[in-house]
């Protein structure tokens, strides 16, 4: 019984976020007036799930080493290092994508040094904010609380799960923040948990349940791997950050079946691509030394 509500109590927790969200944005929405309800209750979440890990460290007694994070000094190293795996993990996918005519170098760009640099400095910023909030969430505490009840790769398929299904709770329905209503916010929420079953994403959900696999394995592969984490999640979301800047996606290729509409990189080839390699990296750890 306590290892199943284990596993429930992350949906409990995402839900309550989701109702509290909905009445806090009662009282700030009309603040916001034409703006999107969905992308203010939204970001009212995630606000809420990042508060979420204090109380849950202190629940769980939880040290920022039992997370996974060493030492400041190792952070950085080890947030460089994934950094850098995250670029040259990814660039293959790129080059492919951009060989068979699937990303198309936008031309009607300036393509000045200062727009580069500007581009480039954006996307490492997104980069290493969103892996910043994500990973000591899902690979910190998440895990660990999985991992207190159930086996190591049980933990790691159960969080990649919240991972990947949480990018997809959203809908492309527009209601001005001002015109909010419990019925609105009804509305809204049974959209975006429907999107879930949605076809057109199921090969972008694929995908990043591969790399929530991929970056917890990286987690567990040492007592204090977060920061190696942090930095590849970082490095993979700056490469598709720079293609959506530099290329277009040209879903009339014959190859477009590669990628999704979510973002035009994720889909089956990155989903392969990480099962390939996630593959020889736990072939070549059973080998002896």
């Amino acid at each position: 019984m306590k290892k199943l509500r284990v596993l429930v109590t992350p949906l409990m927790v995402l839900l309550l976020a989701i109702l509290s969200a909905c009445a806090l944005g009662f009282i700030i929405a009309p603040l916001f007036g034409n703006a999107s309800l969905y992308k203010l209750l939204n970001k009212i979440t995630l606000v809420l799930l990042m508060l979420s890990l204090f109380p849950a460290m202190h629940a769980l007694k939880a040290t920022p080493a039992a997370l996974g994070f060493g030492s400041r000094a190792v952070i950085a190293k080890q947030i460089r290092l994934g950094f850098t795996f995250g670029v040259v993990s990814l660039t293959p996918v790129m080059l492919v994508l951009y060989g068979l005519g699937v990303s198309v170098i936008d031309t009607s760009q300036p393509w000045t040094l200062s727009w580069l640099g500007e581009k480039a400095a954006a996307a490492f910023g997104s980069g290493l904010l969103i892996a910043c909030l994500e990973e000591p969430l899902f690979r910190g505490v998440l895990l660990l609380s999985l991992m207190r009840q159930w086996s190591k790769t049980t933990a790691i398929v159960v969080s990649a799960m919240y991972y990947a299904g949480l990018h997809f709770l959203t809908t492309k329905t527009h209601i001005p923040a001002s015109d909010m209503t419990w019925t609105h916010a009804l509305q809204l929420m049974t959209e975006a948990w429907l999107n879930l079953i949605n076809p057109d994403v199921s090969t972008a959900l694929l995908a990043l349940f591969v790399v929530g696999i991929a970056l917890a394995v990286i987690r567990t592969s040492g007592p204090y791997h977060l920061g190696i984490s942090i930095g590849c999640h970082a490095g993979w979301v700056f490469m598709i950050k720079l293609n959506k800047a530099f290329c277009n996606t040209d879903f009339q290729s014959n190859y477009a079946f590669l990628v999704n509409s979510y973002d035009g990189v994720i889909g089956w080839l990155v989903a392969i691509w990480l099962m390939l390699g996630l593959g020889i990296y736990l072939y070549r750890k059973r080998l002896p030394t």
